[in-house]
């Protein structure tokens, strides 16, 4: 059984952000992350205890292809992600909203 993956509003807005940007270097490209983020993302929702925890209950998936993790804490009746975080940017930015 699946979780349901739940976003805070700023890992939602990253998530868009993000694929905005993609899209505009090159066409499809933004489809492209999406199809990653979502990957991982649906990981998550079978296998929560997949990816490791990295900061206290904080676990980390990594988007394969370009260079973002997905931070989220796994609850008893869902998936609370936290952040589609570059991983060139100061991590104590979403350490904040743990």
């Amino acid at each position: 059984m699946s979780l349901p993956i739940v976003f805070r509003a700023a890992a939602r807005a990253e998530f868009d952000q993000a694929a905005e940007w993609y899209e505009r270097q090159q066409a499809g490209l933004g489809g492209a992350f999406v199809a990653s983020v979502q990957q991982v993302l649906d990981n998550i929702a079978a296998t929560p205890q997949r990816y490791p925890a990295v900061f206290g209950d904080v676990r980390e998936g990594i988007v394969p292809r370009f260079p973002y993790c997905v931070y989220y804490r796994v609850r008893a009746n869902q998936v609370r992600v936290l952040a589609i975080f570059h991983t060139s940017r100061d991590p104590s930015i979403w350490q904040a909203r743990a």
